[in-house]
């Protein structure tokens, strides 16, 4: 990722000559590193819209270095004096400063270099001025050199004589341009189009492509800040751009995916990096008073929904106060960055993209949302409507003030009429912007209450175009279920409960991942429990154990231990399989078996734990777990292996025969008190 702007003029502590030339090079080495250096840097291209002539000038300069070094290598002195040695060395340093300043400048943003500007030329003066500080000590006499070299650093030290740096008019002007209309957004007074046109020409933000790369490029500086005051002034930017580039150049063309960056659904993460709720990576791991570690959003939505427990122990929560896992996040960061995923927390860049308080960047979103909605409104074809919506979807993710504009701008009644599967690029773009806004809670009491909305999201859930609209219809209703109220109602749907089921057993990974943790969810109520055991929940779990086992067996505990008898007797036949993740699956999935068989144990009577105890080798499997699973793991395995015990030994009151572990010898039994 390039440097930001920002960061020049901070950079003062030069690296050592070491960490560039080593000093065994010979002095013809030295001078052919130096030349090619030279040459990379003057090859550059100048900045075309701000700091023109700073950059010009460095770059004219890099090519009298160049030249000077040619001819150095041309007729080379046969040693270099120790003094022409150091400055040649330091020169090495300060072209690749130079280099650096010139690409982190080409590569940043626009608008942020611009405000900048200032800063940014000291530096590229600062760079001058040690160029002429080198040049002054090389020891020309010393070299005996040509009088046509000597006449070259001559004009390169006349050339880098520069008293102080050049500020450009032409640069304050734009600058003080674009305040004004930062100012004038924040007033509420709508920018005049042809001013804000006439600026974006001059910062070459011509195009719809070209402004979203600067909105990246305006998030990624702003992400990167720790300065509060610099933060706001990059949020209120990206208003500024974002509402330009609607407004001058329309929608942009939905990109299928992203220029710069992979995503966590691309890749098959370590289980251990995923939230036992949302089963998706976690960004930002905390752990509760039982010792689990979830996701912060995800364990929040659980609490604020109503619960007191821990998802995964059942336990009651003596405090709802979440500690930071430092170290498990770093270790995801380590891994993300392997990977080439980018990874932030949400709860920063929430900050960072939303920012209440600032005025300039709400006032130039409800602008944006305005247009956008007004656009839609009188689209009078399906490209153009995918184009504005597509637009929305992606405002609706940036942050709360974005998802709460788009809400009471009325947008939720025109995204009804795109659910439908004649276009599917328009469907999948309409249920994700549903989605983004079902973020926010007042979004939730919007999507339930509006006509259609509710309705139009669960038959995409059932009947959508793609595996892709599908699989965001069920994120939808997940997000939805994060409303006590919500979920009881969803519960009830058969429609609901048929979709997500169907989309479990049958769509690709990543849509079926967005269908359990629905599931899950609903799983929290009581009454809900019963529709899922009629839904065929514990079949479907069953089935997917294969592919997805820490998914299907985290979905059967919480059917178990929730369900009742009704959900003993179905998951009878699924014991086998258990015992099969109990014997293979992963630390996580292998807790979630040995936990839901004490539970089918317990509540099952004799005949489930018979069924359990024909399985070969059984015990060695539960005794194999105690010595390696879990802490929690290894007490449910303990108290398996008590209830298979108890039954061997015809203690648990109904059983007539005693059953004889024959696959366990001797000496790897244990005795435990009955």
């Amino acid at each position: 990722m390039a440097v930001s702007p920002g960061a020049f003029p901070a950079r003062k502590r030069r690296p050592s000559a070491g960490s560039f030339v080593s000093p065994s090079l010979s002095d013809h080495r030295l001078l052919q590193s130096l030349l090619l250096l030279s040459q990379e840097t003057s090859s550059l291209q100048p900045l075309k819209s701000i700091l023109k002539q700073n950059s010009s000038s460095i770059v004219r300069k890099t090519k009298l270095l160049s030249l000077l070094l040619e001819e150095l290598l041309r007729d080379p002195v046969p040693c270099l004096p120790p003094t022409a040695v150091l400055c040649f060395e330091e020169l090495y340093i300060l072209l690749q400063r130079i280099k650096t300043l010139i690409e982190d400048c080409q590569n940043g943003s626009k608008m942020w270099l611009l405000m900048l500007h200032e800063s940014v030329a000291s530096s590229f003066h600062e760079l001058t001025a040690d160029l002429l500080t080198v040049l002054d000590v090389f020891p020309v006499r010393e070299m005996n050199l040509t009088e046509d070299v000597v006449e070259l650093v001559c004009l390169i030290r006349k050339h880098c004589s520069e008293t102080k740096a050049f500020v450009d008019p032409v640069d304050e002007d734009l600058k003080t341009d674009v305040n004004k209309l930062l100012l004038s957004i924040q007033r509420e007074i709508v920018p005049d189009h042809s001013k804000l046109k006439e600026i974006f020409d001059r910062l070459q933000l011509r195009d719809s492509a070209i402004c979203g790369d600067e909105i990246e490029c305006l998030e990624d500086e702003a992400r990167n800040q720790t300065d509060e005051k610099s933060k706001a002034h990059l949020v209120a930017l990206i208003g500024l751009v974002r509402y330009a580039k609607c407004v001058l150049y329309g929608a942009s063309t939905p990109r299928t995916t992203s220029r710069r960056r992979r995503s966590a659904a691309d890749v098959n993460f370590p289980a251990d990096f995923r939230c036992p709720i949302s089963l998706d990576l976690m960004k930002d791991p905390v752990v509760v008073s039982t010792g689990q570690t979830y996701d912060r959003a995800s364990i929040s939505l659980w609490i604020e929904s109503g619960h007191n427990t821990c998802p995964k122990t059942g336990q009651i929560l003596a405090h709802t106060d979440f500690i930071p896992n430092h170290a498990l996040k770093n270790l995801i960061a380590m891994w993300c960055r392997q990977q080439r995923i980018p990874f932030e927390s949400t709860e920063p860049r929430e900050r960072c993209n939303g920012m209440a308080a600032n005025k300039t960047a709400l006032e130039a979103t409800k602008m944006t949302v305005l247009f956008l909605v007004d656009k839609l409104t009188v689209a009078q074809s399906t490209e153009t409507a995918n184009r504005v919506v597509h637009e929305l979807r992606a405002l609706a993710k940036t942050d709360s003030d974005s998802r709460a504009c788009i809400a009471e701008a009325g947008a939720l009644p025109l995204l009804v009429k795109f659910l439908g599967g004649e276009q599917p690029n328009l469907q999948v773009n309409a249920v994700t912007t549903i989605l983004n806004l079902s973020i926010l809670d007042a979004n939730k009491t919007r999507i339930m209450e509006t006509d259609g909305v509710l309705n139009g999201v669960i038959e995409v859930l059932r009947s959508g175009a793609t595996w892709e609209a599908k699989g965001n219809a069920a994120a939808t209703i997940f997000s939805m279920t994060g409303v006590h109220a919500y979920r009881k109602k969803l519960g009830r749907k058969a429609r609901v409960i048929k979709g997500l089921m169907d989309l479990a057993r049958d769509g690709p990974i990543s849509s079926r991942r967005d269908a359990l943790v629905a599931i899950l969810n609903l799983a929290g109520d009581r009454d809900t429990v019963g529709k899922l055991i009629e839904g065929g929940v514990v079949e479907m779990a069953s089935e997917i154990m294969e592919g997805l086992p820490e998914e299907g067996v985290t979905i059967l505990e919480v059917i178990v231990r929730k369900g009742g008898l009704a959900a003993i007797a179905a998951a009878y036949h699924v014991i086998k399989r258990l015992a099969t993740v109990l014997r293979e699956g992963t630390d996580r999935a292998q807790e979630s078996a040995a936990a839901t068989l004490v539970n089918i144990c317990r509540k099952g009577g004799p005949e489930v734990v018979a069924e359990l105890a024909s399985i070969p080798g059984i015990e060695r499997v539960i005794w194999e777990f105690m010595g390696m699973g879990t802490g929690r793991g290894r007490r449910k395995a303990a108290t398996l292996l008590r209830i298979l015990r108890r039954w061997a030994a015809g203690l648990d009151g109904s059983a007539t025969t005693v059953y004889s572990v024959a696959n366990v010898s001797a000496s790897t039994r244990i005795v435990l008190p009955v």
